[in-house]
C-alpha cells in the first residue's frame, strides 16, 4: 500500500466533502487526478483558439499530453500499492514530462505531421507504460513492505486493545447487572414482608371495624341525669325501656358522672366474670354503707332483661277525642300527672292509634337534644340517606339539605357549607329583576335566591358559587316578606347552631317563649310524635319528665276516654 507521510493523515477539504482518507496519498491522487482532468479542458480550448502550425497551438498539444498523465498517476497512487508501485509510477510520469517538454521544444519546425517524432513519441509511450506497470503488475509480483506490516500489526494491537476494553467494560456492567438483580430480590422480598403486614393490618383493622360497628349497633344507651337528691348519675336502658345497669351510686358533679360511664365503656367489652359468695349479713352491711364517691366509676348494678318483653309501666295511653272532634292521645301516670301528650289533634281515631304506635316504637330509643335557639339535627331518612335540618326551639323547621347524602360525613359537610356561608350570605331574586337584594360581607361563598314555586309559594335556597345548592326552605311562605324574614332567621341561627345527631326519633328538650322547659319527641322524617304539653320550671325537670316517659310509654296500656 502508498506509504503515509503522516501517523494521522489530514485531508483538510477531501476529508469535509468525500470522507476520512486512510492516507495522505489517497488524497494527493485525488487532487492530481482532477489536475489531469483541467489540463485535458485547457488543452481543447487552446486548440481551437489558435491557429494551426503555431507555438501556441504546440502548447495545446503539450496540455492535451499531460492530461492522460496526471490523471492516470492520481488513480495509481489512491490505490491500495506497494512502494515499488508508487515509485515506478512517478517515474512513467516523469518520462512522460519530458517527452511533452521535447515535443514543445521541436514544435511545429521540427515536428513532422506525418510520421511525427520518433523519440518524443517513445518517451511518451513508455512513460505511460511505465505508470501503467504500477497499477497493475508490480503490486502482482511484489511483496508486502515492511511498513505495511507494522501498520497492520499496529492496527490489529489496537483492535485487540479496542475489544479488551469492550470486554472489561461489558463485564463491569455484567456486575452492575447482577448487583442490580440482588437488589431487586431484595426489594421483592421486602415488598412481599410488607404486603404480608398490610394483609394483617388489613385483617385486623377488620376485626375493629367489625367490633366497633357491633357496638354502634347497641340496643341500648348510657342515660344521665339527676337523681331525687340532685346529685348526677348515669343508667344504662335498653331500647325496650328496661335499665340494664346504673351507677349504683351519685357523683359530686355531672363530669365525674361522665367519666364513670366512659370508664364502663372502656372496661367492660373484655371484662371477665368473677363469682363472689358473700353472707347475706356481711352483704346488707356493705349496702347500707354507701363510702367514698368512686374516683372511676362505680361498680354498677346489673339487670338481664327479657328483649323481647315490654317493661312495667306506671302509666296509661288515654286515647280521647277533643271538643274539635280530633282524636288525641295523652299519657297518664298513675299519680294521675300527665307526663305526654299528641301534641296535635288526628282526623280519625285510626291515625291517632297510628301515631301511638309510631311513639311506643321510638320513645325508649331515642336521643336527649337540647335546642338553644336553634340547632341542626342529623339524621338518616327512610331511604337510608343522610340528612340535616335546621329547627328553631319552637318546634319550627328553618331549612333543610334538601337532598340526601350517602354518608353522615358528607352530610356534615353540607351543614359546615352552611355554618360558614349563611351569615353573611348575599341576597338575590332570580325571578323579579324589579325586587331590590342584597350584597354578601365578601367572605361568603354562596347566595340566598328566593323566588316563588309554580304554586304561588314564595321559597328560598341557599347557593354556592360553584353553583351547588346546599340548603333550601323545605317548605312554601304565603309572600315574599314571609320568605325573606325566613332567610333572615337562618342568617341569624346558623353560623351558631350545633350539631346534634339523632337516629330514627329524637326528644328535643328547649325553653319556650314563656321561659319554662318542655320536651317533644320529633321522628326523622320531621313530624312531632308527642310532646310535654306543659311547661317546666328547670331544664332537670323536664329531662326527668322525658325519662319518665322512655321508662313508661314501651309498656303502658290504652284505654279510650
Amino acid at each position: 500500500m502508498a506509504s503515509d507521510n503522516e501517523s494521522k493523515p489530514s485531508g483538510g477539504l477531501y476529508e469535509r466533502r468525500i470522507g476520512t482518507p486512510t492516507t495522505n496519498d489517497e488524497v494527493n491522487g485525488y487532487w492530481l487526478f482532477g489536475f489531469g482532468v483541467l489540463l485535458g479542458l485547457a488543452g481543447v480550448v487552446l486548440f481551437f483558439f489558435t491557429e494551426a502550425a503555431t507555438t501556441t497551438r504546440g502548447i495545446g498539444y503539450a496540455l492535451a499530453a499531460l492530461a492522460p498523465i496526471f490523471v492516470m498517476l492520481g488513480a495509481v497512487i489512491r490505490f491500495p500499492l506497494r512502494k515499488a508501485g508508487t515509485t515506478l509510477g512517478y517515474l512513467g510520469t516523469a518520462v512522460s514530462v519530458l517527452g511533452v517538454v521535447w515535443f514543445v521544444s521541436i514544435f511545429p519546425e521540427g515536428w513532422s505531421t506525418s510520421s511525427g517524432d520518433s523519440t518524443v513519441i517513445v518517451l511518451y509511450g513508455l512513460g505511460l507504460g511505465l505508470i501503467g506497470l504500477a497499477g497493475t503488475v508490480v503490486p502482482l509480483l511484489s511483496d508486502p513492505v515492511y511498513e505495511d506490516y507494522e501498520r497492520m500489526r499496529s492496527e490489529t494491537a489496537s483492535a485487540t486493545a479496542e475489544r479488551d476494553e469492550t470486554s472489561a467494560e461489558l463485564d463491569a456492567t455484567r456486575e452492575e447487572l447482577d448487583e442490580t438483580r440482588g437488589e431487586l430480590d431484595a426489594a421483592e422480598s421486602e415488598l412481599a414482608a410488607t404486603t404480608e403486614k398490610l394483609s394483617e393490618t388489613e385483617s385486623a383493622l377488620g376485626s375493629v371495624r367489625a367490633e366497633t360497628a357491633a357496638l354502634r349497633e347497641s340496643k341500648a344507651r348510657f342515660e344521665l341525669f339527676e337523681d331525687a337528691g340532685g346529685k348526677p348519675r348515669w343508667r344504662l336502658r335498653h331500647r325496650n325501656g328496661n335499665v340494664i345497669a346504673t351507677a349504683g351510686q351519685g357523683y359530686s358533679s355531672r363530669g365525674k358522672a361522665q367519666q364513670g360511664l366512659h370508664s364502663v365503656r372502656r372496661n367492660a367489652l373484655g371484662a371477665g366474670l368473677l363469682r363472689i359468695e358473700t353472707p347475706v349479713a356481711e352483704a346488707e352491711a356493705v349496702a347500707d354503707d354507701d363510702g367514698p364517691e368512686p374516683e372511676d366509676a362505680a361498680e354498677p348494678d346489673v339487670a338481664i332483661p327479657d328483649e323481647d318483653a315490654a317493661p312495667e309501666s306506671q302509666a296509661t295511653f288515654e286515647l280521647y277525642a277533643d271538643s274539635a272532634d280530633e282524636w288525641r292521645f295523652r299519657l297518664r301516670h298513675d299519680n294521675g300527672n300527665v307526663v305526654g301528650d299528641s301534641g296535635e289533634g288526628y282526623a280519625s281515631k285510626s291515625n291517632a292509634k297510628r301515631a301511638l304506635a309510631k311513639l311506643r316504637d321510638h320513645v325508649a330509643a331515642a336521643d336527649y337534644l337540647r335546642i338553644d335557639p336553634a340547632a341542626f339535627e342529623v339524621f338518616r331518612d327512610a331511604a337510608g340517606e343522610y340528612r340535616w335540618r335546621l329547627v328553631h326551639e319552637n318546634g319550627n323547621v328553618l331549612a333543610d339539605s334538601g337532598e340526601g347524602y350517602a354518608s353522615r360525613q358528607k352530610a356534615q359537610q353540607g351543614l359546615d357549607s352552611v355554618r360558614s356561608n349563611a351569615g353573611g350570605a348575599g341576597l338575590a331574586f332570580p325571578d323579579d329583576e324589579d325586587a331590590e337584594g342584597r350584597a354578601g360581607d365578601g367572605e361568603s361563598k354562596a347566595t340566598f335566591e328566593a323566588y316563588e314555586d309554580r304554586g304561588g309559594k314564595w321559597r328560598w335556597r341557599l347557593v354556592h358559587d360553584n353553583g351547588n345548592l346546599i340548603a333550601d326552605s323545605g317548605e312554601g311562605y304565603a309572600s315574599k316578606s314571609n320568605a325573606t324574614d325566613a332567610i333572615e332567621r337562618v342568617s341569624e341561627y346558623a353560623p351558631d347552631a350545633t350539631a346534634l345527631a339523632a337516629g330514627s326519633a329524637a326528644f328535643e328538650i328547649y325553653e319556650d317563649a314563656a321561659e319554662e322547659w318542655r320536651w317533644r319527641l320529633r321522628h326523622r322524617n320531621g313530624n312531632v310524635l308527642s310532646d310535654s304539653g306543659e311547661g317546666y320550671a328547670s331544664r332537670s325537670n323536664a329531662v326527668e319528665a322525658v325519662t319518665r316517659v322512655k321508662a313508661n310509654a314501651p309498656g303502658a296500656e290504652t284505654v279510650e276516654k
